[in-house]
């Protein structure tokens, strides 16, 4: 799952811009024209200006950013619209609940080095960024040291020696913030550092950014995917159909077309997609669009994010809807993640 920083704009500014005084790509315009601003994002949607003062409190704890794109899909006066519901900070979040935490996933109990996180057998993690498209309210990264632990502040070098040195690693997964924040430039940094690592077989890269702001997905990008010699897998980040833009599904066909297998995992959330018809939509919309439907996340338990949380007994009884209602292959698998487990766990239904 896609995740994000708490850090200032400032501060990811120097992940994302570029050092040539030329003009920016309309990738990098965007994201700097994304909104942060509560008061802005309930006036341009038309909403209850109620709203705000809780809003304002929840962006204290957790910034607030969306593209403006991807308010553009959004349905104008509603509070309840499903892609609002993800990026509107609500007074909820300063709740504390039992049983939810900082650290939903034991992240930093599987440091290797700097930024590298070794869970699973043969795969690593590499948090590549900070920086993030757009703030996901459920995200189980929303308190994540970043300022310590990014791959990227040392040139990559502590990171690539821990993957060269770790010879059963056979997949470096690019996570964050979202690796696609990054320039092409250091893209291709990082890139040309793994050709000399000759056990990597694949990079998988798992990105919002296709969805939330798909001019990322540029001649230049291209150009840096086509260059990267390891086998390339995107596992993008998809809860609702109406994420789906037409200039999304461009972007992603584009993906296929220079080699890039896509996939998608989804966060089972209340008033997102706790449905089974939305699921269903979702999974033919999906491989529409030439994504296979991956994973459904139930919510990881991060403080702050209690009231997405959907029972494990509705989302088995979704499940069992979803296969009665669809070819096996578009049936995505209900797993969650356990602190200390090697691999994801499936759960029954």
């Amino acid at each position: 799952m896609i995740a994000v920083s708490t850090q200032s704009n400032q501060t990811k500014l120097q992940d994302c811009t570029v050092s040539a005084p030329t003009a920016l790509p309309a990738w990098q315009t965007a994201l700097a024209q994304a909104i942060t601003d509560p008061a802005e994002l309930i006036a341009v949607l038309g909403l209850d200006p109620a709203l705000l003062p809780a809003a304002k409190a929840a962006a204290k704890l957790f910034p607030l950013k969306v593209p403006r794109g991807f308010v553009a899909r959004m349905e104008y006066g509603n509070p309840h619209d499903p892609l609002l519901r993800q990026i509107l900070p609500l007074g909820l979040e300063s709740l504390e609940t039992q049983g939810f935490a900082a650290d939903p996933v034991g992240d930093m109990a599987s440091r290797i080095a700097p930024g590298v996180l070794h869970k699973y057998h043969g795969r690593a993690l590499l948090i590549a960024t900070g920086a993030c498209g757009v703030h996901c309210r459920y995200c189980f990264r929303r308190h994540f040291p970043y300022g310590e632990e990014t791959a990227s502040s040392q040139h990559w070098q502590p990171a690539l020696s821990a993957i060269q040195n770790d010879t059963s690693i056979r997949e470096l997964i690019l996570s964050g913030g979202d690796p696609l924040s990054l320039n092409d430039r250091r893209l291709r940094e990082l890139s040309e550092g793994l050709t000399h690592i000759p056990h990597l077989k694949r990079l998988r890269i798992h990105t919002r950014q296709p969805i939330v702001l798909p001019e990322r997905i540029d001649a230049g990008l291209l150009q840096w995917l086509d260059s990267v010699t390891l086998q390339k897998v995107m596992v993008l980040h998809v809860n609702h159909p109406n994420e789906l833009s037409k200039e999304v599904i461009d972007a992603c066909h584009a993906l296929t077309q220079h080699g890039v297998r896509l996939l998608n995992q989804s966060v089972l959330l209340k008033g997102v997609n706790d449905s089974d018809q939305v699921l269903i939509d979702l999974s033919e919309a999906l491989f529409d669009a030439g994504i296979q439907p991956y994973y459904l996340h139930l919510l990881d338990r991060v403080q702050g994010a209690a009231h997405f949380e959907v029972t494990e007994i509705t989302a088995q009884t979704l499940m069992r809807a979803l296969l009665k209602k669809l070819p096996g292959f578009l049936v995505p698998k209900l797993v969650r993640e356990v602190p200390g487990h090697t691999s994801k766990t499936p759960v029954a239904f």
